[in-house]
């Protein structure tokens, strides 16, 4: 490379990044359900909790996830350039260095980690710890490119949220809590296979092992509707520990129903376009069921004995 070449590289990569590019890195759309599940699970949990350390616990979480992200990001730039839905992300596309979404993921995941720690609990502080290693580490480092098990044992990462904001009042963990993350945790399988089915040659070229690349199509559609049988029960666990009521119970067999019939539809309709459908009301389903945690707190009413 030339002397000016280089100067030019160089004033490139230290140019100021631009605040879309920035907020990107952090997976905002992701980040804003990971925030709502954590702030609900703050919001049910027993207890009180003042409303500026609430505040500051729903904070750190949307900063831990956005850290982790960012992580993901640089971790993830080689095949993001490769996948069509990925290759116009900040750093693939040559926008962000690669060593600055680092950098920030790094700032970001220890700074809300050690705020969580000193203002709210270090119980809820350790559970955000864990979850932003378990997302960068275990799936993104080491399943994501491994094992079509990636997403069934790396969705433990988007289900830990409820339990840190129920932790950040509690100061613990109890079986209310494991309730919505084992709910978070079954949900995220049909969820993503459902992104799969439709993206399977984007995985496919980036040597992604994800379940239709691996195991083919139709063993996938049999997989979402058993994951999705699975979870509807599940949904329902919080009733049986007490913490909630008859609204949450009413609305979740409704939800519950609602993504079964999307999912049969995949079954039997082999398109894109029901796959698609399923993707979206899969996000439907997990915003409609916290928001029913939210109005049966509001308004309880007791599940008949």
């Amino acid at each position: 490379m030339s002397e000016p070449a280089a100067r030019v590289a160089v004033a490139e990569s230290a140019a100021p990044v631009a605040l879309e590019d920035a907020l990107a890195l952090l997976k905002p759309r992701v980040m804003s359900l990971v925030v709502f599940t954590g702030a609900v699970g703050l919001v049910i949990a027993p207890g009180a909790i003042h409303p500026v350390l609430a505040a500051v616990a729903v904070l750190c979480i949307a900063v831990g996830a956005g850290g982790s992200a960012a992580i993901n990001m640089w971790y993830d730039r080689d095949i993001d350039a490769v996948m069509q839905r990925t290759r116009a992300r900040p750093v693939p596309a040559g926008r962000v260095d690669s060593g600055a979404a680092l950098g920030l993921g790094i700032v970001l995941s220890a700074g809300s980690t050690a705020l969580m720690g000193l203002a709210v609990n270090w119980v809820a502080a350790g559970l955000l710890a864990f979850t932003i290693f378990f997302y960068v580490v275990i799936y993104t480092m080491w399943l994501k490119r491994r094992t079509p098990q990636n997403i069934v044992i790396g969705g433990a990462a988007g289900a830990f949220p409820p339990m840190i904001g129920w932790a950040a009042v509690t100061g613990g963990v109890d079986l209310t809590s494991l309730a919505l993350f084992g709910i978070i945790f079954l949900w995220t399988p049909p969820h993503f296979w459902a992104l799969a089915l439709v993206r399977a040659d984007d995985y496919e070229a980036a040597k992604v092992p994800m379940l239709p690349v691996v195991a083919g199509d139709a063993r996938t559609r049999r997989w979402i509707v058993a994951y999705t049988l699975l979870l509807v029960p599940v949904s329902l666990a919080p009733c049986v520990t007490g913490d909630v009521g008859a609204v949450y119970a009413i609305g979740a067999l409704a939800a519950g129903l609602m993504l079964a019939a999307a999912a049969f539809r995949v079954l039997v309709d082999r398109s894109h376009r029901a796959a698609k459908r399923l993707f979206g009301t899969s996000i439907l389903y997990l915003f409609a069921l916290f928001a029913l945690l939210l109005a049966d707190h509001a308004w309880p009413v007791p599940v008949a004995p």
